[in-house]
């Protein structure tokens, strides 16, 4: 009977058409075709992968320390390990070809709107790609049966993003000439599938990527022009600040990943991660003087142990007169962790709230110049999630259904101030200056969620009409509306940026910081082997220089206070300027491409120190 059952099924399918019963793919492992909406939720949930390196990328600017991450704390990190590569990983495979798939799939069946979010998210991805890594395989990417794939230089992936991103905002201006219902706007958890804001969204790639190049010789004449008329058809306002939403759930949720990567269910800020003690000197005030030959702090005797130094005569952002109106950055409280309060007493007073604490780490360990850091989630210990007192609801970004920021008005208001203050243009750059902070202050309200009085369960402490009513009067005093034209200066602009990209924004930092040659005392187009540095010492500007950008800011080897460290070996002095291609890509799969880079090949033991395209006044050296 068995043999007799064989037989038939076989003459049924003999009989019948295999490609109609068989085949309904010709990939075994996965389907051939999806329609294009099916892709866009996945797409979009895979910015995930930003918050993931930004553990990486943001003890480099001193946003953050970390005693996990301690190599990329010390601008070291040696392969093997697929540490950083997230972005990486995010760019030619999470979204990949399914993003590939996607644009191609719907400029074919002429899905104007769904090919036009998908080359905008496309340019916004591979622009944060290079500015991360520099040099990229971009024209091989996707190209069937490789088995090399040879690298673009940075140069030419620049013009292609802003290319992608031209061709984005050209297909969203198009007419559909069908209705989609609702399969864009339940699948897209960024603008819910509104054109305008799609193109919106698309002028900020193109500022984000052209602000990178302020420093090249050819800005003012190539570049700024560009970068202004895109600024002014991008955001208007913070309310068009470009996020992913997160479904959130804490330890309800059916899988952790509906949760924010920062947020307390998913344990990846824990208490490896914390704030640098230079962040804290920024949003308090606090910037210490150095002594101009030893570079040590001045002690100053009998002192509060709160403030045991003399402070540098200017301050950028705020400073320590915090019951003078105006004076009080009321983003301290939101963007840093404080130990005070811990009951979350008097949230809505003012008075009360301007006494907390804020104590930074160094770069690879909580105890930082007068204290000790807390965790993200304001405690000296790994989140918990039950008893009578635990972190558990997270607080601001922190939080585990907090969206993810990709990026916002407040940016491209900054990046409009640099450009105006490039060209000579002092007092429109001013007003950008301005409008950045306010909208950073919307931005950064917008995210509070105000913990319980009286109850040590987590949450911001500050209400939002108190730090709506402190925000108004920082922006009518002397640090932003107050502060005189004369006394403005690029320092200004680029240190209240790196306050608003804090910490969602580290990479963009990583970028300005790198543009300015982290303010490095050298001579010539860039820094070099014993011009700016040499092993165990990084010659950096003083903050007196009026042309140091980052006031406060020191390297690890910049012989101050604090800072009397060396470089790995391997460094030769210097600082990280770019993150090496993910390991399990490219150096198991694609040795030889990476060898022949140049001016620095790919697998020297310093080609994280290679200097990217971006940050060279002309082009890169042969």
């Amino acid at each position: 009977m068995k043999n007799k059952l064989i037989y038939i099924l076989i003459v049924f399918f003999s009989l019948s058409s295999c490609e109609d019963y068989l085949d309904v793919n010709q990939n075994i492992d996965a389907p051939d075709y999806v329609d294009g909406y099916l892709y866009l939720a996945g797409i979009t949930q895979q910015y995930q992968s930003i918050y993931y390196d930004l553990r990486a990328i943001a003890p480099m600017t001193q946003m953050m320390g970390t005693s996990s991450y301690t190599s990329f704390a010390n601008n070291y990190y040696s392969l093997g390990s697929d540490a950083g590569g997230e972005i990486w990983k995010m760019t030619y495979w999470s979204q990949g070809q399914n993003l590939e798939n996607l644009i191609n799939q719907s400029k074919e069946a002429e899905d104007w709107t769904l090919a036009g979010i998908g080359l905008a998210m496309k340019a916004f991805s591979w622009d944060l790609l290079t500015k991360v890594n520099g040099e990229v395989p971009m024209n091989d990417a996707f190209v069937a049966g490789l088995l090399q794939h040879d690298y673009d230089y940075q140069k030419d992936v620049y013009t292609q993003v802003r290319e992608w991103a031209y061709e984005a905002i050209e297909l969203l201006e198009k007419t559909d000439d069908q209705s989609y219902g609702d399969k864009i706007s339940s699948n897209d958890f960024i603008y819910g599938g509104d054109k305008d804001m799609w193109i919106k969204f698309s002028y900020a790639v193109i500022v984000r990527n052209l602000a990178s190049l302020t420093n090249k010789t050819d800005f003012t004449g190539t570049y700024a022009q560009e970068l202004i008329t895109a600024a002014g058809k991008s955001f208007q306002s913070p309310s068009d600040d470009a996020t992913v939403t997160i479904g959130g759930g804490s330890q309800s949720a059916p899988y952790s990943s509906y949760n924010n990567f920062w947020g307390t269910a998913r344990g990846n800020l824990s208490y490896s991660y914390f704030q640098h003690d230079y962040a804290v000197q920024v949003f308090t005030g606090t910037v210490p003087e150095y002594e101009e030959t030893t570079g040590d702090k001045i002690h100053i005797i009998d002192a509060n142990p709160y403030h045991p130094f003399e402070l540098a005569d200017t301050q950028i952002i705020t400073d320590t007169l915090v019951n003078e109106t105006g004076h009080f950055d009321p983003r301290v409280t939101v963007k840093l962790a404080t130990e005070s309060n811990p009951t979350y007493l008097n949230l809505n007073d003012a008075d009360s709230i301007k006494t907390y604490e804020y104590y930074g780490g160094s770069f690879t360990g909580t105890t930082g110049p007068i204290g000790q850091a807390p965790s993200f989630y304001g405690r000296t210990l790994t989140s918990q999630y039950q008893g009578t007192v635990h972190d558990g609801i997270g607080r601001w970004i922190y939080r585990d259904d907090a969206p993810y920021i990709l990026t916002t008005y407040a940016e491209v208001q900054f990046c409009l101030a640099e450009t105006y203050w490039k060209l000579g243009q002092k007092s429109e750059a001013f007003e950008a200056f301005k409008r950045g902070i306010s909208a950073d202050m919307q931005t950064t309200a917008r995210y509070i969620d105000t913990g319980s009085e009286g109850n040590p369960t987590g949450g911001d402490k500050i209400t939002s009409s108190v730090f709506n009513s402190l925000a108004s009067e920082y922006l009518n005093g002397p640090y932003a509306g107050s502060l005189q034209l004369d006394d403005f200066t690029l320092s200004h602009i680029m240190m209240q940026k790196w306050v608003a990209l804090y910490p969602w924004g580290a990479s963009e930092a990583w970028v300005d910081m790198r543009k300015y040659n982290y303010d490095i005392d050298y001579t010539g187009d860039v820094p070099s082997n014993g011009n700016g540095y040499v092993h165990g010492i990084v010659e950096q500007k003083k903050d007196t220089d009026p042309s140091k950008v980052y006031k406060g800011f020191y390297l690890a080897p910049a012989q101050v206070e604090g800072r009397k460290g060396s470089y790995y070996i391997q460094n030769e002095g210097s600082p990280s300027y770019r993150i090496r291609p993910r390991f399990n890509s490219e150096y198991m799969w694609n040795l030889p491409s990476l060898e022949a880079l140049k001016p620095i090949s790919g697998t020297a033991d310093n080609y994280h120190t290679s200097i990217p395209w971006f940050a060279y006044p002309g082009d890169l050296p042969q």
